[in-house]
């Protein structure tokens, strides 16, 4: 495959219960700030859904994280994404975490072969987070 047919990798869309818990947990812990919010009849295989497109800057023309709700049924099953957030202060980020009602798992890795901290956690309606601090 040449470059010029290679695919990026340019959003994230999580399927949640809850859009607007969701929305204020990402928000709140990660500074991602609310985007669009749409609603479509036929939205994924004929489904109805409501999205929200989260953005790294007000104004971006594109959600870097999108928070989607199938309108006739609660979400699929948890752990079948993991988002990746790095963060130059893990510590502040597992607080604020805890603060807007997720939870971490395990204890904060140490890793200094790959010059990182390693942390999970769970947002509130349980989907699963890595957090990177990459250490100097």
């Amino acid at each position: 495959m040449s470059t010029t047919d290679a695919a990026v990798l340019t959003f994230t869309k999580l399927v949640v219960d809850d859009l607007d818990a969701m929305r204020d947990y990402y928000c709140a812990v990660f500074g991602l700030h609310p985007g669009t919010r749409e609603q479509f009849e036929d939205g994924v295989g004929g489904e109805p859904i409501d999205e929200i497109a989260l953005v790294a800057n007000p104004g971006d023309p594109f959600g870097a994280l999108s928070l989607l709700k199938f309108e006739a049924r609660s979400s699929t099953g948890r752990d079948e994404l993991i988002l990746g957030f790095t963060t130059p202060d893990l510590d502040g980020l597992i607080e604020r975490v805890r603060k807007h009602g997720g939870t971490l798992l395990g204890e904060v890795k140490e890793m200094p072969s790959h010059g990182i901290r390693v942390a999970f956690a769970r947002d509130p309606e349980g989907h699963l987070s890595e957090l990177v601090e990459l250490q100097t």
